[in-house]
């Protein structure tokens, strides 16, 4: 450990070394980034702009379409940027920052599907009582939720990832910063790392499957019964 060299500065692998691939990647994913913006701009114009559209279930459609837009802008543009160059470091400060909002999206968009399940057990099961219960009150509250439930545990994970120190002679091997390659190349004990990954996702990612199948499986059974 004490023989390692440790550096603030990155280096990402990136998707191919081949310079005859480089472009036509680059054509590809930047093709799949526009329109990937442009479905989600274009869903959440559509529900800004049509009276019949506002409704909760839309609304959190329109979030939905929020944050898979900042999922895919967290990591696309500087994979863009990467392909052509053949030095693709990237500063440790904004490999920590990509990954935070990298895992923040992600885990905001899983609790949103658990939101919108919620929204159509009560659309369906409660129907005369869903006015008042999905108010613009109660669906502001569930969306700020949403955000700060994702980005806190994005927080605990990344807080933990300063403490690390990090070796340049290992690179990243991926296009993008995530939390098994930084791992790997970090030159300090990972164990705490890995086993708060663990215990988290046994609990978050079990606690949002359950909040989102149960509706459904109510739902079902309503419509059985």
């Amino acid at each position: 450990m004490k023989n390692q060299t440790t550096s603030d500065m990155l280096v990402l692998s990136g998707l191919s070394d081949l310079p005859s691939l480089q472009l036509p990647l680059f054509l590809v994913f930047l093709l799949v980034y526009l329109m990937t913006l442009a479905r989600n701009l274009l869903i959440i114009a559509l529900i800004f702009t049509d009276s019949n559209l506002h409704t909760p279930m839309f609304f959190f459609l329109g979030t939905l379409a929020c944050l898979d837009m900042g999922y895919s802008t967290v990591t696309t543009p500087r994979m863009l940027f990467d392909l052509p160059r053949q030095n693709k470091q990237i500063s440790l400060h904004d490999c920590i920052t990509q990954i935070y909002f990298f895992v923040g999206f992600g885990s905001s968009e899983l609790i949103l599907l658990a939101v919108m399940s919620f929204d159509r057990y009560v659309a369906i099961c409660h129907p005369l009582h869903y006015i008042q219960i999905m108010r613009c009150k109660t669906c502001a509250l569930l969306i700020s939720g949403v955000f700060v439930g994702g980005m806190a545990y994005s927080l605990l994970h990344t807080l933990f990832l300063l403490k690390l120190t990090f070796c340049s002679s290992k690179p990243l091997q991926s296009f993008f910063c995530d939390f098994p390659q930084l791992l790997l190349a970090s030159c300090s004990d990972t164990f705490i790392n890995v086993l708060i990954i663990l215990i988290s996702n046994v609990f978050f990612g079990g606690g949002i499957l359950t909040l989102t199948f149960c509706p459904y499986i109510i739902i079902l059974n309503y419509y059985e019964v």
